[in-house]
């Protein structure tokens, strides 16, 4: 099954297709938003059924919820620069994107503008609120220094955050 993106995760209606010519296989796949479900005509209903979750399981696995508009993101971000930085933050543009497969935000300070990874969705508010201060603490200290560590550890759940990305391999452990 592909990748694919979607308001709902698990409540798909579910539509039963039966062949005759089918012998022992059952196949499934989400097509717009019902989950389509291709079953041997001599299988019976109690029989698919428990088939139908494991498919239901598989897929809210593959499915990425899709990212909040970049408009909620600059509220967020706006909030998160009040709350930590006392509001004192300026950039041009912040925005999910759909080619960051190695990281999950880059900024660059000189125009100002912020990019994060649309992979983002997935995880935990508190996670992409990480990434969010991260980001913006470069528009203050562009390196990795021991004051860019101190702006970012101003966010409370930034060690946790940081374990969990390390958890699912992409953040790079690092001292400071």
């Amino acid at each position: 099954m592909k990748e694919v993106k979607a308001e709902t995760a698990v409540d798909w209606p579910v539509e039963v297709i039966r062949s005759t010519r089918r012998r022992k296989t059952v196949s499934a796949e989400l097509q717009n938003g019902v989950l389509l479900v291709r079953a041997p005509a001599a299988l019976d209903d109690a029989a698919l059924a428990p088939i139908i979750e494991k498919f239901r399981r598989q897929l809210a696995r593959k499915v990425r919820p899709a990212p909040q508009s970049d408009a909620a993101l600059a509220a967020r971000a706006q909030a998160l620069n009040e709350a930590y930085f006392n509001g004192r933050l300026r950039w041009q543009s912040i925005r999910y994107v759909s080619n960051q497969q190695k990281r999950f935000g880059s900024c660059t300070p000189s125009r100002g503008t912020i990019r994060l990874s649309d992979r983002l969705a997935t995880m935990p508010e508190w996670v992409r609120d990480y990434v969010i201060v991260h980001e913006l603490a470069h528009l203050e200290e562009a390196n990795h220094g021991r004051r860019f560590w101190q702006l970012v550890n101003r966010y409370p759940l930034t060690e946790r955050a940081r374990g969990y990305l390390m958890a699912v391999g992409l953040e790079e452990p690092t001292s400071g």
